[in-house]
């Protein structure tokens, strides 16, 4: 069988190197990065670095690769669309791309209610926007997001994410009116309590939050991941996210799912939210939706989004020309290779080898996901499941001497996830998941070693 991952240097390699030290001296050390070397040229699920190695992508972009890198029906639309013209800006001259996005996305996502799309350039800045869009309509202040989510790095999206390092620590102050509700973590839920009752529980705690915290009558919007991404690949059961539902709704809430790494596929549906039968008013996405090309967007109800007067929503680069092309390319894409059945197709896969390892493995705690969004947790000891952030970034090292590019996650840092293209073939998942296997044993086997120090 063909071998696809090939690291031919050390890393970083002798071109990276160089580039390594400039990068050291000119780029912030705020900016992170992985595996310490630089892409030279990407295709489908392989990356190829400036020395020659080349990796398989299990990270893809933290999520903005669904349909691959380089994927030629989007390389192809955006070429034309260069061709033609770059950019004009939609508020000063319009263009068809826009509306054609506009028109399909509307009849993608949930609900045969009318629906209206703004256009944007990243999932902060959408996320941002819904929070403008729901305080118009409901003429409410207060926002809640929930426990271990996170919506993005700037002012309010920051105040909105529950993990303190490395996004929100001393960026203070930050925005007033947002409140944090409680999500069920399953995995680390009341010793003997059920999952039905957990759910129960936890919703129990939301009710008592809208009393003890912020009252539901000055509540704009309620924003949800249906499935948390950097809070670690955590999947809500469906009755807590109907739970929720039915307590915006009751109390005049507009529910927000933020679909920015959940959409486009990852998850075996368009939309994460769809395997919840909830409709939710408001809809945020960006990452995979333009293969790379920054674009993001606001999906809602006509009445809601149709609220805001001329001007007081957009941007100079919001929803640009080749964002648009690319995105429409995308959804090409994803109707024309099934994608969304791939997308269960590999999921189905990367659990069944994940439980195979954590019977294999004790740092295994659990093994969870939807679709194509998996992720094992890490863990120091299986009966009090202290987080083992070490021995996470240890495996995640392993894999990228390896050729294999990963992510962890979590608010303790101790979660695998998983986020490869949904056009990678079979041959290179399964190698993919070998290098994984062989970088959980490398990196228990030097956890062992003592320390020279």
């Amino acid at each position: 069988m063909a071998k696809f991952s090939d690291v031919k240097t050390q890393l970083p390699g002798p071109i990276a190197k160089e580039l390594l030290e400039k990068r050291k001296r000119y780029v912030p050390k705020g900016v992170s990065n992985g595996v310490p070397t630089f892409a030279d040229s990407a295709e489908g699920a392989l990356v190829k670095d400036v020395d020659g190695n080349t990796f398989i992508d299990f990270a893809g972009a933290i999520g903005t690769i669904n349909v691959g890198h380089s994927h030629p029906k989007v390389n192809h639309a955006i070429k034309e669309q260069v061709d033609r013209f770059i950019h004009t800006g939609f508020n000063v001259m319009m263009y068809e791309g826009y509306v054609k996005l506009a028109e399909k996305l509307a009849h993608l996502a949930p609900g045969d209610h009318d629906k209206q799309v703004l256009f944007l350039n990243s999932g902060a800045e959408a996320v941002e926007n819904a929070v403008k869009i729901a305080r118009k309509y409901t003429k409410r202040q207060a926002i809640v997001s929930f426990k271990r989510g996170y919506h993005g790095r700037t002012l309010m999206t920051m105040t909105m994410t529950s993990k303190v390092k490395p996004y929100k620590y001393e960026f203070g102050p930050f925005a007033p009116e947002v409140y944090k509700a409680p999500y069920p973590y399953y995995y680390r839920r009341p010793k003997g309590m059920t999952e039905a009752d957990y759910d129960e529980y936890v919703l129990q705690e939301f009710k008592d939050f809208l009393v003890g915290d912020v009252a539901p009558e000055t509540i704009a919007a309620v924003i949800m991941e249906p499935v948390q991404g950097e809070g670690g690949f955590v999947v809500p059961n469906k009755r807590f996210v109907q739970g929720i539902y039915e307590l915006c709704k009751q109390h005049g809430i507009l529910f927000v799912a933020d679909e920015i790494q959940t959409g486009f596929t990852r998850t075996g549906r368009y939309f994460a939210i769809e395997h919840f039968d909830v409709v939710p008013d408001l809809i945020t996405i960006s990452k995979s939706m333009g293969a790379g090309v920054p674009i993001s967007g606001v999906i809602g109800k006509s009445e809601i989004m149709d609220k805001s007067e001329p001007g007081e929503l957009g941007g100079t680069y919001s929803g640009s020309p080749l964002g648009c092309s690319a995105a429409l390319a995308v959804l090409d894409v994803i109707e024309e290779e099934n994608l969304n059945q791939r997308a269960e197709k590999i999921g189905k896969r990367v659990i069944e080898k994940f439980n195979q390892l954590s019977d294999r493995f004790d740092c295994i705690g659990d093994v969870r996901g939807l679709g194509a969004m998996c992720a094992m947790e890490i863990v120091k000891d299986l009966k009090t499941k202290e987080p083992d952030k070490k021995l996470t970034n240890s495996i995640i090292s392993e894999a990228g001497k390896r050729g294999l590019l990963l992510l962890s996650a979590g608010v303790f840092g101790n979660v695998v996830r998983i986020l490869m293209p949904i056009v990678i073939t079979d041959e290179q998942l399964e190698e993919g998941l070998s290098i994984i296997e062989e970088s959980i044993e490398a990196a228990v086997e030097n956890n062992k070693k003592p320390s020279l120090v």
